[in-house]
This record gives structure tokens, C-alpha cells and sequence, in this order.
């Protein structure tokens, strides 16, 4: 039987960690990681193609314009979208390709892929969540305060996910996010393809 991949929507706020969530996953469970693009200036240390592509409005423009993008959002003054020809490659080999996403792109990537399994990542309390984005030392005040108010309003969406995972410590983090996704993976509901070939496979004895 071939089996499709499965569509993982990873959001979380800013500053809870799920960057690094993401990376670890890929790093030690092997999932396929779309690169999302966005217009805001790279931080120290990103790269052009690994972190983000970093795209000027106008580029980013152009992609929605010819239909590039599964999905794109304005986020604290700039642009976020996924690229749609990387995840529909993966997920027609049979990859699990992992979208990390702000809210707003992942209510629309469920509308579009209703089987997508949706994880959002949290800080343990807001304290915190504000130590976390003080302490990367690379945004004004002004932005941090953007992004706790922004929090805030995610926090109404969360009802939205069907898990939620607290990155208190980040190695139990991963291993907690990769469990829910092979929980997902081994429903029942989720297998009703396999069942009935194995059923006809038995058959035959």
C-alpha cells in the first residue's frame, strides 16, 4: 500500500522555543522540515534557505501573486507564508513534513489539509514566556511588547489545537511532540486503508 505523509502544523509563541522544538525533531526523528518565507530581517547566526527565506515585500508579493504559497500571514509588522510545491512533493513520497507556523497560517493550512495534525508550543507560565524574549537580546522593547500582546491574542486560538505541549525542558519537549505524532499516526481512523488490505490479504488463507 502506499501511504501518504502527514502534514504536522507546529505553532507556538514567540519565544516558547518551538524553533528549536522543530530543529530537534528533525535532527533525531527525521522529519521533513518546510522552509517558510518571510520578509523580516534575518537574526545573527540565520542563513538564507536553512532558517527562513528571507524574501523583500515585493518578492514575497510575487509569490502570492502566482499561487506559490499554501498559505502566508502578517506577523508583527511582517510577512510569513509556506511554500506549497515543497510540502505536496513530501507529503506525495510518503514524508511527515513538519509546517512551524503562526496561528493565523495554521487555521488556514487545516482548512486545506483537515487531516493535518496540530501541536502548539507553550512556556510553562507568561513570566516565562517574557524571560525567554529578553533574553534573546536581538529585539527592541517595543517589539517584545508586541509579541506578548500577541500572545495574548493567540491565546484565544489555541482551542484550535488538537495538542498541546508545554517546552519546559526542551530533549522532553521533542521526545513528547514525536509521541503525539505516532499516537496520531496509529489511530484507528487513521489506518482504515490498512485494515481493509490486510483483511483481503487474510482472505486468502
Amino acid at each position: 500500500m502506499e501511504k501518504r505523509g502527514r502534514l504536522i502544523v507546529i505553532s507556538g509563541f514567540s519565544g516558547a522555543g518551538k524553533g528549536t522544538v522543530v530543529k530537534g525533531l528533525c535532527e533525531k526523528y527525521d522529519y521533513a522540515l518546510s522552509i517558510s518565507a518571510t520578509t523580516r530581517n534575518p537574526r545573527p547566526g540565520e542563513e538564507d534557505g536553512r532558517e527562513y527565506y528571507f524574501k523583500t515585500v515585493d518578492e514575497f508579493k510575487n509569490l502570492i501573486d502566482y499561487n506559490g504559497l499554501i498559505e502566508w500571514a502578517q506577523y508583527v509588522d511582517n510577512y510569513y507564508g509556506t511554500p506549497r510545491k515543497f510540502v505536496e512533493d513530501c507529503i506525495q513520497q510518503g514524508k511527515d513534513v513538519i509546517l512551524e507556523i503562526e496561528v493565523q497560517g495554521a487555521m488556514n493550512i487545516k482548512s486545506q489539509y483537515p487531516d493535518a495534525i496540530m501541536i502548539f508550543i507553550t512556556t510553562k507560565d507568561a513570566d516565562t514566556l517574557k524571560n525567554r524574549l529578553t533574553g534573546r537580546g536581538s529585539e527592541t522593547e517595543d517589539v517584545i511588547a508586541k509579541r506578548l500582546h500577541r500572545a495574548f491574542e493567540e491565546s484565544s486560538i489555541i482551542d484550535n489545537y488538537e495538542y498541546i505541549v508545554v517546552n519546559d525542558d526542551l530533549n522532553t519537549c521533542i521526545d513528547t511532540v514525536n509521541s503525539v505524532i505516532l499516537g496520531e499516526k496509529c489511530k484507528r481512523e487513521n489506518n482504515a486503508d490498512f485494515i481493509e488490505e490486510i483483511r483481503k490479504e487474510l482472505e486468502k488463507f
